[in-house]
């Protein structure tokens, strides 16, 4: 499917790996010329690297910047004044008992889950509504709506970004312009490979990925980890002009195991 990203200029944060590196993958297979960003130029050559191995003629930009502090999104916007499509992907996470969690704990992931989309999109959507057509995503997650008891103050960030996109997405009324979330879920990221390590010590990495599912995910439809790729597919379509008729909206590629019919 042609879905029309020619002559388009993505930027996509946190893209020198996991998830945010298969959405600059599908965008550039699909002719978008992308910005590559990491917060070194080290992950960031790796990065682009990698994408080019499998796409030799990647139309692809290098983008070294924290966006995780307002000195950081200052410089991808000094380095980048204009993009047709934003995609809000930066996020940390980590697994702590809400009573361990501390108010610098809480204060770290909002700056850097929330305060990165909200710089970055206050000067971008402006754009984007000025010439009538641009695409923004925030890179949710379903505990944004099923939210994870041993990630609090990670769900509690990934929830408001489902309202601040929705507010956006207000904002683009009679233009070819929107706004919408993913909500990935557990994905096959090193970070997340890590991450289930930490839970299931000494067992084998497949062996430890079904326990995960079963146990800390069992409503899952799919019953395994999603496949960036899969990911970067949806986001990629998601940006797309075929997807004109979709603003406002939460795209749950989530693997089936909110329950919900809404």
């Amino acid at each position: 499917m042609n879905l029309g990203l020619a002559n388009k200029t993505a930027l996509v944060t946190a893209s020198s790996g996991g998830i945010g590196l298969e959405i600059a993958r599908s965008l550039a297979a699909d002719g978008a010329r992308v910005i590559i960003n990491g917060r070194t130029q080290g992950s960031v050559d790796k990065a682009m690297a990698d994408i080019r191995a499998g796409l030799p003629k990647a139309d692809l930009v290098p983008l070294a910047t924290d966006n995780g502090t307002a000195e950081g999104c200052a410089a991808t916007i000094a380095s980048v004044p204009s993009v047709d499509i934003l995609v809000n992907n930066l996020g940390i996470y980590e697994a702590v008992g809400f009573f361990e969690e501390t108010d610098e704990d809480w204060q770290r992931l909002f700056d850097v889950n929330i305060m990165s989309g909200v710089r970055l999109s206050r000067h971008y959507l402006r754009g984007m509504l000025d010439r009538g057509h641009g695409r923004i995503v925030f890179i949710s997650s379903e505990s944004g709506v099923s939210p994870a008891p041993e990630m609090a103050h990670y769900s509690a960030t990934k929830t408001m970004q489902l309202s601040i996109a929705r507010s956006l997405a207000e904002l683009t009324k009679n233009t070819n312009v929107t706004v919408n979330s993913v909500l990935p879920g557990p994905t096959r990221t090193p970070g997340v490979e890590e991450f289930i390590g930490g839970i299931f010590p000494g067992v084998a990495q497949a062996d430890a990925e079904r326990q995960f599912i079963a146990q800390n995910r069992p409503t899952s439809l799919i019953g395994r980890l999603i496949d960036p790729k899969e990911i970067g597919d949806t986001v990629a379509f998601v940006c797309s002009d075929r997807a004109s008729a979709i603003n406002g909206s939460n795209i749950r590629a989530e693997g089936g195991l909110v329950r919900s019919a809404f």
